[in-house]
């Protein structure tokens, strides 16, 4: 049987009140389209990193992000992945002392509960060929340990953020526990999107036999900040199903499960690696 789900690109800013505005637009149209399931990309409520620790001070004491998302989820009756949302607190309740955070994806349910989480693992410190140059994840957040998959209406979630689609290895270990669906918000640049983006999409699908929701941020945020967007939908075969390349807007389509089960069972590739680490 076919759900719908739907990815979400934004254009976000250093405003949250704004960003969220926009958020709760592209959800609503997403809601209305039939989907029961909507990722929302990387950094969705801010954009600006100078100002990201405030935000996690604010989520702490208030619930800022997850009440929206709670009340968002409950009053469209939609299941809601918030990208990525700033942590001050680890999985095991110990507080992140040194000034940075985590960088935590939300999976919020029909009914406003948080479902699961997800600390990203992999942080982007790289030098890039474009306007800011330079990227340092590592001194503003703290990387996560854990692999996280997850039930949903719409089948099993493997999780993960942006810079962990270059990591093979971690979808493996999400398909090894069961994941039929990948998801993958983002915030790529530009110029590392234009090159990559869709061929690592594409590759996680088709490596693991899921489907794959790439979900972006897609336009210009800054004189110095560009990201590619390209929110994309993807087949366990590797099929771009649906793909909203630039500016805000949503992207709805199909997932089918029976065709993950009969592609793994024709294409058993599962039981025919070798590799001496399992």
């Amino acid at each position: 049987m076919a759900e719908k789900v739907a990815v979400i690109q934004m254009v976000s800013s250093k405003d949250t009140e704004a960003n969220l505005a926009q958020a709760g637009e592209l959800i609503a149209q997403a809601a209305s389209q039939g989907a029961r399931l909507a990722v929302m990309p990387e950094n969705f409520a801010l954009i600006e990193s100078g100002q990201i620790r405030a935000l996690a001070e604010e989520e702490l004491l208030h619930g800022r992000l997850s009440n929206w998302l709670a009340a968002q989820a409950k009053a469209y009756g939609i299941w809601l992945v918030a990208g990525s949302t700033p942590a001050l607190l680890r999985p095991d309740g110990s507080k992140i002392e040194d000034g940075r955070v985590r960088s935590r994806l939300l999976v919020v349910d029909d009914g406003g509960a948080v479902a699961a989480s997800y600390d990203k693992r992999h942080l982007f410190d790289v030098d890039v060929g474009d306007a800011l140059s330079s990227y340092r994840e590592s001194e503003r957040f703290e990387p996560g340990e854990d692999v996280v998959v997850v039930d949903s209406p719409v089948g099993k979630l493997g999780l993960s953020i942006c810079y962990d689609l270059r990591f093979p290895a971690h979808y493996q270990r999400l398909r090894d526990l069961g994941a039929e669906i990948l998801l993958v918000p983002a915030a790529f640049t530009k110029v590392t999107g234009e090159a990559h983006w869709e061929v690592l999409l594409r590759a996680r699908a088709i490596e693991n036999q899921c489907y794959c929701l790439g979900a972006g941020q897609g336009g210009v945020h800054s004189p110095k900040r560009e990201t590619w967007g390209h929110s994309m939908i993807i087949d366990p075969w590797g099929k771009v199903l649906g793909c909203h390349e630039w500016g805000e807007g949503v992207v709805v389509a199909d997932v089918n499960l029976d065709k993950v089960k009969q592609l793994r069972a024709d294409m058993p590739v599962w039981q025919h690696r070798r590799d001496s680490w399992r």
